[in-house]
């Protein structure tokens, strides 16, 4: 996680338990515990994956470098160093050609041992769409992403509305939907009932497909994903997967910035005490 060499090495995370408090909040539990404002960032380090099939990494890689001046490296799949970095990316693809089942053989890459170990340790893991696939391949996360209700390819803008609590979601307005493009062919999120209940009641569900209006159904739901889930967070909220593609929001260029506050909101995982 954070280089404990950094000029300012402590860390809201190094005091508390990571990676439930940061920014003044605490997402532990209902105790309303809050702490004085953080001033000063570490200079964040972020690293994104590449498999053999990987397809979103570059344009991934350059979302992060524009929207949080941070810098982003590469991650080859056979490596096991993750070069220092305070997060770490699985994009969007189709990784070792989504044989098997989509993330089933990318979660046996020598790289992956590396992150799991890391996200164990409360090191901050994203997953966007196969990025998902393979997380929840690994047990990162709960639950499966099964093929499309449609059993179709479906390539489309879609509004998904946020709703869960996280370092990713935090400053979201839940009446605003934001519009962010999906490209899937598996991308129906399944769970057993009781998973479902757990997410729900502890705010773990972070996005929900819903209309332009902000309206969850199942006319909504651009993939059969029971409760229209497009976007889930762990018991420990430092691993994220989500099938909508916030890299092809985040650029004035794409005429949709939707995706931009998502990736800014991460910034806060370096936020040390002056």
């Amino acid at each position: 996680m954070l280089n404990k060499k950094s000029a300012f090495s402590i860390s809201v995370f190094d005091v508390f338990s990571p990676p439930f408090i940061y920014g003044g909040l605490c997402f532990c539990c209902e105790c309303g515990y809050k702490i004085v404002p953080l001033q000063k960032k570490y200079p964040m380090k972020f690293g994104v994956v590449v498999f053999p099939g990987s397809n979103c990494d570059r344009d991934l890689m350059e979302a992060l470098q524009n929207t949080t001046g941070r810098q982003v490296v590469e991650l080859w799949h056979k490596d096991t160093d993750l070069k220092g970095c305070d997060m770490v990316f699985l994009p969007g693809g189709f990784s070792y050609g989504d044989y098997l089942r989509s993330g089933a053989i990318a979660k046996l890459s020598p790289i992956m041992g590396s992150i799991i170990s890391f996200a164990n340790k409360g090191g901050y893991v994203m997953g966007i769409c196969n990025g998902f696939q393979i997380l929840c391949e690994s047990g990162l996360l709960p639950g499966a992403l099964l093929h499309n209700m449609s059993r179709k390819f479906i390539c489309k803008n879609v509004y998904i509305k946020p709703t869960g609590k996280s370092i990713l979601t935090d400053g979201l307005n839940p009446d605003k939907p934001l519009k962010i493009p999906i490209a899937h062919g598996e991308g129906n999120y399944y769970a057993d009932a009781d998973v479902l209940k757990e997410m729900q009641d502890e705010g773990r569900i972070l996005f929900q497909y819903c209309d332009e209006t902000g309206s969850v159904s199942p006319l909504a739901n651009a993939n059969g994903s029971l409760l229209n889930i497009a976007g889930i967070t762990n018991k420990t909220r430092n691993v994220f997967g989500m099938m909508p593609h916030p890299e092809r929001a985040a650029s004035e260029i794409q005429h949709n910035t939707d995706g931009v506050q998502l990736f800014k909101n991460l910034l806060k995982i370096a936020q040390v005490a002056v």
